[in-house]
Order: structure tokens, then sequence, then C-alpha cells
């Protein structure tokens, strides 16, 4: 073949490039409107998972899912690495080994997931346990959800304490900290990256920005997970905080750690983005004291109205009809008791003009030396779907709220780790309520399940499930954002009209 041959292939080629381009980018030339992004299952899917806990006594369990996705591409597979232990994308050294780092002490696989559709646990035991890094590809990518819960049966934050694993970003919102005497309250960070990363920890209180020198400029070396106590980043002690933690470069995985002497603790996952508006699903109908938290980051201050949205509709909690947040400064609400025996979601929306604010709840469970405490952050709508790994058939409640108007939602319980048969039920919401659903079980359910939302119709659904021991008081909650098993990407074509412009 000669040079010209050659040169005229080359061409070809990227002419076909330019022109698919032009396609997505530009109208077509009849000026109609170009097609709908079409929804595609991902193809990769990155996972960190923050060290359970520095207790001798702590059990974790690891559960990782990903459902059976129309689309999704064939093979692939998924695995957890101890942090720094990340291996090639084609899993291989440098001889060509398989490199076998997966969480636990002794360097084997904390789990090995076999196929989409089907649990797999792993676990853990002691105060020793690294962070985890993961990956997913191929078939296992979309919607892979892992679920790190932790046992501690004595000492400081005893309990139940449950995080689903997440994504790394650059950018993330912890209200309902704090650096008060009793607490103990750690800033986890995960770089899954092979370059460092640069973040500042910043801490607001009642009176705006608290002086935290030592939070500034930190790295956190590739591969590596840090844990950052936040009392040793300021001098001031404040009962209730909001944690800023912000990315100069690179990307990290971040989750607060909360821990009380008395009334144990759980993980506070990041907050939902600011926005005027924000829904805080699922606080158990036998909480015993429910206090929220809020803060604005804006420059406006924000007046939010506070409603409940219990089982029987919207109501308004006597006596915490408002909340009025200065801009900059955390103010939090004591709503004691306010689920009064049913479960209920709060809903904040502005009063007049919105502002954007970021909130969490703290929510408690018994009385005296039997309390135990969880957070809710406010938290996106589930989306095309959300995916809950970890579920037992006793210790499992699904909530779910419509805050908006009347959804219709369709719930899958998978296959159990150990042997079952997947179940499928639908729900009707009536706008403005809570349900905790009935949610479906395997049949013939060995070992744990996981639970997938797929709302069918209506306006916005938003979600989550509470984890429960034969422990009582003891209980852990998790929000149910979109999975993110679908991406949207542009529909192409050639155009080769740009070839005459």
């Amino acid at each position: 073949m000669n040079r010209t041959t050659l040169s005229l292939f080359a061409g070809t080629a990227a002419l076909a490039a330019v022109t698919a381009f032009a396609a997505v980018d530009s109208p077509s030339a009849s000026g109609a409107a170009s097609e709908a992004a079409a929804r595609q299952p991902v193809q990769r899917t990155g996972l960190v998972c923050p060290a359970p806990s520095t207790s001798d006594l702590a059990e974790t369990t690891y559960t990782s899912f990903t459902p059976v996705t129309k689309g999704a591409a064939s093979g692939g597979r998924a695995r957890l690495q101890a942090a720094g232990e990340q291996s090639s994308d084609d899993g291989s050294g440098a001889d060509g080994k398989e490199k076998k780092g997966g969480g636990a002490k002794d360097g084997q696989p904390v789990l090995t997931p076999k196929a989409p559709g089907t649990p797999a646990t792993g676990d853990t035991s002691g105060g020793d346990t690294p962070a985890l890094v993961g990956t997913a590809d191929g078939s296992f990518a979309p919607g892979w959800t892992v679920q790190e819960t932790t046992e501690v049966s004595a000492g400081t934050g005893r309990g139940l304490l449950g995080v689903t694993c997440t994504g790394a970003d650059t950018d993330f919102w912890f209200p309902g900290a704090s650096t008060a005497a009793g607490r103990t309250d750690y800033v986890h960070l995960t770089n899954p990256d092979d370059s460092a990363a640069v973040v500042d920890i910043e801490l607001y209180g009642k009176d705006g920005a608290v002086k935290a020198p030592l939070g500034e400029n930190l790295t956190v070396d590739p591969g590596a997970s840090e844990a950052f106590l936040l009392p040793t980043l300021t001098e001031e002690r404040q009962a209730d905080l909001t944690v800023h933690v912000s990315v100069r470069g690179g990307r990290v995985g971040a989750a607060v750690q909360a821990l009380d002497d008395k009334a144990g603790g759980d993980w506070l996952a990041p907050a939902a983005d600011p926005a005027g508006g924000l829904v805080l699903p699922g606080i158990p109908k036998d909480a015993t004291d429910v206090r929220l938290t809020v803060f604005a980051p804006g420059d406006d201050d924000a007046d939010l109205k506070i409603r409940l949205a219990s089982p029987d509709g919207l109501i308004t909690p006597a006596g915490n009809e408002t909340v009025h947040v200065k801009s900059g400064m955390t103010t939090t609400v004591d709503l004691g008791d306010v689920t009064r025996g049913e479960p209920g979601s709060l809903v904040l929306t502005p009063t007049d003009q919105a502002a954007p604010v970021v909130a969490a709840l703290q929510v408690v469970r018994g009385k005296g030396d039997k309390r135990e405490t969880a957070f809710i952050p406010a938290t996106a709508p589930v989306g095309t779907r959300a995916t809950s790994a970890g579920n037992s058939a006793k210790g499992t409640t699904l909530a779910l709220t419509a805050p908006e108007g009347t959804a219709t939602v369709k719930v899958t319980a998978s296959a159990g780790s150990e042997g079952g048969t997947p179940a499928t039920k639908t729900y009707t919401l009536k706008s403005g309520t809570t349900q905790d659903v009935d949610a479906p079980v395997p049949t013939g359910l060995k070992g744990t399940y996981a639970l997938t939302v797929e709302p069918v119709s209506g306006g916005p659904v938003y979600a989550s499930r509470t984890l429960t021991t034969a422990d009582t008081p003891a209980f852990t909650v998790q929000t149910l954002p979109s999975d993110h098993g679908l991406v949207s990407v542009p529909r192409t074509g050639e155009d080769l009209s740009i070839l005459q412009k």
C-alpha cells in the first residue's frame, strides 16, 4: 500500500471524527432540536471505604452488590484493596501476577464479587483494618454499591456504625460535627489516585468561621488514607459544627466518624450539595431526640420552613415552624421526639427567596445509658435507581418519601449472598408522605441481600435504609441517592454539512 493511500485513509478517519463531533456539538442543519441524550450504563466505577474503627472490639462486615443492568458491558470484575495497595488497571504487577491486596490484614481480598445480581460479603475484626479503595468495570460497574457496617460492643462510639462507600470528589459538607467534651470526631480522607491531594478542612460554628490553621494545606499521599481528629485542628470547643472539606488539588473520598462517650456514634456521610430546599428522609418512628443542623455557605441568610412528611402528609412541628440561618454560621434546632411514634422525613423549603443551605439530622434512639446515635444528611432524590447493600430479613427498614407529588416506586430484593430468589414489590406514595414500607425479602433467603429502588411514575422520591441489631437501640441510617449506574451519552451522527461552513 503506497503512502498516498495511507494518507487518504488517515484523512478519512480524521474527517469521520470531526463530523461526529460536530453533530454532537452543534444543531442540525435543518435547525431541529437534536435528539435527547441516551442513558447508558457506566463502564467503570471507583469507591473508597474509610477505615472502620480503632477499637479492638470492632467487628466489620463489607457487602458488595451490583444490580443487573440492561445494556451493561460483558465481563469485568469488582475488587476492593487496602489503601496504598492498589493494583494496575489490569490487576497485575510487574511480573504479570494478580495482586491480592483486598483490605484484609493478611493481604487477602476482603470479599470477591462473583456476578452482578448476587451480593458478596467479607468480614474483618479489630482496630487496624485499613481504608479500602475499590474499582469495578464491565458488567460490575453500573450501580456498584459497597456497604461497610461495624459493631462495637463497648467504649466510645459503641453501637452500630454504617457507611456507604462513596466515590472520590473535591468538595464535601458535613453539618453535625462537634469538638465538644464527650465527642471524638474524625475526618477521614482517602486518596485513590496516583498523585498527592492537597486539602483544606474548614470549620464553622454558631458565630461563623472557627480558627483552624492546622486544617489548612493538608497533604494526602497517593493511595493513602488519613484520619484527622477535629479537636487537634482548633483550640475552640463547640457542640455544633459544620465541616467543609475543600480539595485544592487531586481528589479524595471523605467521611466524618462522630463518636460519643455516652450516646454511641456513627458515620456522618457528606450532605447533599447546597440548595434552597432539602429533604432528610427516614427518621425512625421510635426516635427519642432529633437535632437539626443547618449551615448557609453563601453570602445570603436563609429563612426556611420546617415540615415533617408523616404517613398522613406534611405537618409543621409545633414551636419549630421556621428557622433563620445566618450566612456563614451554623444553626441548630432541637426537634425532640418529633416523629411521635410514626416514621417521618424532614422537608426544608424557603419561606421566601431561596438561599443555598446544607443540613443534617442527629437522631437518638433509647434513653439514659441505652442511647444510640445515627445521622441523616440531606440527600438527593433516588433518580433513576438507588441501591442499598447489606440488608437482613429482620433488621432492615426502608423509608420512602414523596414530598412533592404522588409517586409509584418499584423495590427489588436481590438474591441472598448465600442463597435465595429475588422478589419485587410496587408501592404508591401519596404526596407529602413518608412510609416505612414492608420491603420485599428474597424467597429462601440465606445471608444478606440488596435492595434496589426504582421510581416508576410521579414526583421525586427520596429514600433511606435503617439497620438495627438485636442489641436495641443500636442502629445506623444510610440515605439512598442515585447509584449513578447510568450516564447520559449524547447521540452522534455524521454531519457532512460542516464541510461547507
